[in-house]
């Protein structure tokens, strides 16, 4: 079954990414504390672990997911285009997914040929907005409706 293995926010921007074991995610901040969490349709990012192995093997690297900047780690599932407007549910948390979180040079600068080893297949994740306010943790299951 699909479930949350990672959890990722910042608190300035292009500042290290903190990852905690839980967090609270509402509808007004995001993930609480994460700089870019306000109200809109990019409020949430979530990656997926399958993925995000196949950029970091196009590409022959090891590389630690939170590089990509995501706030959400998710095993078990990836995403596409058809998903857009869906559910997803991560424990209690509801998540409308938005968009494909397009990969910027910021990838690229993290390390080479990142940038285009995420952009086929939405290897880069999903935008979200936030449904509902609840607390997430690790081992959550995820659903994707």
């Amino acid at each position: 079954m699909p479930k949350l293995v990672a959890i990722a926010y910042k608190t300035v921007k292009r500042g290290p990414m903190n990852e905690v074991l839980c967090a609270n995610v509402t509808q007004h901040r995001g993930v609480e504390k994460d700089v870019f969490g306000h109200p809109g349709k990019r409020q949430v990012t979530v990656l997926s672990v399958q993925q995000w192995q196949a950029a970091c093997q196009s590409i022959n690297a090891d590389l630690v997911w939170t590089i990509r900047r995501a706030n959400l780690l998710v095993d078990g599932l990836s995403f596409s285009p058809a998903d857009v407007g869906k559910q997803l549910r991560i424990g209690d948390l509801s998540l409308e997914i938005t968009g494909e979180t397009d990969p910027c040079k910021k990838m690229e600068m993290a390390h080479p040929g990142l940038e285009l080893a995420l952009t086929p297949d939405w290897r880069g994740g999903v935008t979200c907005r936030v449904l509902n306010d609840t607390m997430i943790h690790l081992g959550d299951p995820v659903t994707l409706d």
